[in-house]
């Protein structure tokens, strides 16, 4: 008789998990209806000298922190649209610019998405040359239609005028209904990154700082000592987010921060596209300025590294060393093509001196 309730109880045991699933999906659908609501319920009420809605009790107020996205323009560029269609994977896809000054690194940069598996991908062609160059490579490849304004700078431009370039070309993706990951091309890929973000923002960054409080924020305390009593004021830090690498939201702060950027960077010669970025970013409304409501989140510093993160801390601590990230950004380092080709002997062919003979910064 023992055998015939063993057999009962393995059922009972497996209805009640089939049962649990079933309530844990019902609860993550009645979870996202009531974020829905509660987002449709705060735009409702922008504007307004009234809530629509009276708060919570303590401690479980939370403001609204994921924008809605953008309806989507198909009209605005219909080739553009089909293209995306076809790349994009849940309507995100990874974003790179590139011209032929750039050509052997973007053969590494593309090598190593392939390598990772990720399917949804795509390179903004600044030239003729580089438009070839990635049909030859099976690599997806996008060719916008004549502008002197970007073709100009497209053509011909170092690093900082291509990259300011990005910040007027992913408009039209945004306003297509697309998230972005942007990336510039001297980054090695060894996972999808789409399996690391939190989607909750309207954008997501790497950072440049190299530890937990430069990358996530610290209170650094100004000493004057001439003020006596009130010597010590403290104000906040934060390293500056790498527009080299973040994932935006089609959003409509997120094209607004696009806006921003590229208007000052197109009235502003001399200024630097991450400067710019960031300045629009963390600035706060004052008076004779009106500041931009995006939310933002920094991404994980270990899966998204930096190089200075690698080659002064992570190469050297015996755990650190055997994380794997999702990215590297050869974006603290001139010596790009060595160290980029050094990192991939370290984590895809597993090298364990790859990295050795390098300093911690440039020479």
């Amino acid at each position: 008789m023992a055998e015939p309730v063993a057999c009962d109880t393995s059922r009972e045991v497996a209805k009640l998990k089939s049962r649990l699933v079933l309530l844990e999906r019902k609860n993550a659908a009645f979870k996202m209806q009531m974020k829905e609501l509660s987002m449709k319920l705060q735009l409702a009420g922008q504007g307004k000298n009234e809530a629509l809605y009276k708060a919570g009790p303590f401690g479980t107020v939370k403001a609204l922190r994921t924008n809605p996205t953008v309806t989507p323009d198909l009209s605005i560029n219909p080739r553009l649209a089909s293209l995306l269609e076809q790349v994009a994977v849940k309507k995100e896809l990874i974003v790179a610019l590139a011209n032929s000054n750039v050509k052997e690194m973007l053969e590494v940069w593309f090598t190593n998405i392939k390598r990772a598996g990720i399917p949804n991908y795509l390179v903004v062609a600044l030239d003729d040359n580089i438009e070839s160059f990635c049909k030859s490579k099976d690599v997806p490849v996008y060719r916008r239609d004549p502008d002197d304004g970007i073709d100009n700078i497209g053509k011909t431009g170092g690093n900082h005028a291509v990259s300011g370039l990005k910040f007027r070309i992913l408009r039209e993706f945004l306003q297509l209904g697309y998230s972005v990951l942007l990336s510039d091309i001297d980054i090695i890929f060894f996972r999808n990154p789409f399996d690391h973000l939190y989607r909750d923002s309207d954008v997501e960054s790497m950072s440049d700082g190299h530890n937990n409080m430069t990358a996530y924020g610290f209170n650094d305390v100004f000493d004057e000592p001439s003020m006596g009593w009130a010597r010590y004021a403290h104000t906040m830090r934060i390293w500056v987010y790498n527009s080299g690498f973040f994932f935006i939201r089609p959003t409509i702060p997120s094209i607004e921060l696009l806006d921003r950027v590229a208007y000052r960077l197109s009235h502003e010669p001399k200024s630097w596209d991450q400067a710019v970025f960031n300045e629009e970013l963390f600035f706060p409304s004052h008076p004779g300025y009106e500041g931009l409501h995006a939310s933002k989140r920094t991404m994980d510093m270990y899966l998204f590294m930096n190089s200075k993160v690698l080659f002064k801390t992570v190469r050297k601590d015996a755990n650190l060393r055997t994380l794997k990230p999702v990215i590297v950004h050869l974006n603290y380092h001139p010596d790009k093509s060595d160290r980029m080709k050094a990192v991939i002997e370290f984590y895809v062919d597993g090298k364990q001196n790859a990295l050795e003979r390098f300093p911690d910064g440039s020479e």
